[in-house]
């Protein structure tokens, strides 16, 4: 049986990667197959604290408040918690800053933005726009886990303009077409 070329090599060749591009991201791949990518971080703030893990398993880093006293958040507002940190990673990567389910479930703390997005240009300080969904204030304190961070692979798009789409047995249904 003749294995088929993948997708994603053959929309390259269509598109005409320079070859040097083509061998930056195969190169990517290879260097990040186990699982690891290098991130730099950098501290800004004293206060700041290195992202961590809960386990060896887990997919996010636990990002902190890098504050010097509590700050409060008023029930049904958003507060932007700085980090204290600013990262480097990979041009072919971003981070996505995702909420940590135990603050959102008890508390009702989220990201504003549900998920924030960190471009692998961005070299600013890391800051969580932390919303409160319910009736209460809540407190943030000094070193307090407030979001976790995700690593994500980018892919660039190549946006073409036509007149028409393929046909789908869903085609425009949206918002509960396929049940609740």
């Amino acid at each position: 049986m003749e294995l088929e070329t993948p997708k994603v090599f053959t929309k390259a060749k269509e598109e005409k990667v320079s070859e040097p591009k083509a061998a930056k991201i195969i190169s990517d791949i290879l260097t990040y197959s186990e699982n690891v990518i290098p991130v730099k971080v950098m501290k800004l703030n004293p206060n700041a604290i290195l992202p961590t893990q809960g386990s060896d398993a887990a997919a996010g880093w636990d990002v902190y408040a890098a504050l010097s006293a509590p700050i409060e958040i008023p029930p049904h507002n958003t507060v932007k918690v700085g980090t204290g940190l600013a990262m480097e990673i990979n041009e072919n990567y971003w981070i996505g800053i995702f909420a940590r389910s135990g603050l959102a479930t008890k508390e009702g703390l989220r990201p504003a933005n549900c998920v924030g997005v960190v471009d692998p240009d961005y070299r600013g300080e890391i800051i969580v726009a932390l919303h409160n969904d319910s009736t209460i204030p809540h407190k943030i304190t000094p070193g307090e886990k407030i979001g976790q961070l995700v690593v994500i692979p980018k892919f660039n798009l190549a946006i073409e303009e036509v007149d028409h789409l393929s046909n789908t047995n869903r085609g425009s249904g949206g918002f509960g077409s396929t049940g609740k």
